[in-house]
């Protein structure tokens, strides 16, 4: 692996452990009692384009377009993965600016909040399986040391916290409650906690024998 990949994989695994940060706090309803409708929406904006910025980076680094031979399944399943998560990750971004938008207005602002997003829980859980698949033949990867079983199946883990946090957040249309307001919370957190797990572990599994000292 050479420098330069190194020092993208440490900032993709520090953007991810960021952007998991900013969501397990967000959901915590201590917090969003605390601080108020709109800094809680900020917090979920910020760890949206962390969770966007890190899934750029580990797209650019599958790779601009899925593998072409036939042979290398690993390759292929990670593109795949990596593409969706990106997908989900702008899904994402659109959910919490909206919810942002709709905080900062007064008219809107008492009772607003992000509830999490239904398709980009979907692309996440998605993404998450093709990356298990993909770690399954590891020597086959562009690289071997990128990616990690025990990172992939923490954030499988972290997506289906994620799923059951959308379900949890689906609106009844006879009463206008979510089916789980503590599962739309709790799977946030604990999606996010998996999420946050997985990166730190990712950071410390990438040699750093050859990477610049500045960036270490």
């Amino acid at each position: 692996m050479t420098s330069d990949r190194r020092v993208r994989l440490r900032r993709e695994a520090w953007g991810f452990a960021i952007g998991s940060v900013f969501f397990a706090v967000g959901a915590v309803p201590l917090y969003a009692a605390a601080v108020g409708a709109v800094i809680t929406n900020v917090t979920f904006f910020i760890g949206a384009v962390f969770f966007t910025l890190a899934a750029f980076i580990q797209l650019a680094l599958s790779g601009r377009r899925p593998p072409r031979r036939a042979s290398n399944r690993a390759d292929s399943w990670d593109w795949w993965g990596s593409a969706v998560q990106f997908v989900g990750t702008l899904f994402f971004n659109l959910s919490t600016g909206a919810a942002l938008v709709t905080a900062l207005n007064p008219d809107t602002r008492v009772g607003s909040g992000w509830v999490p997003d239904v398709v980009g829980s979907v692309c996440f859980l998605v993404a998450s399986g093709c990356a298990v698949v993909a770690t399954t033949d590891r020597d086959g990867l562009w690289d071997p040391q990128a990616r990690s079983w025990r990172c992939t199946w923490l954030n499988l883990a972290g997506s289906v916290f994620f799923g059951l946090s959308a379900i949890g957040a689906f609106v009844i249309p006879s009463t206008s409650d979510f089916v789980s307001l503590l599962w739309a919370n709790l799977g946030t957190f604990l999606g996010a906690l998996c999420f946050l797990a997985a990166a730190l572990l990712s950071r410390r599994d990438i040699p750093v024998d050859a990477a610049p000292a500045a960036t270490a």
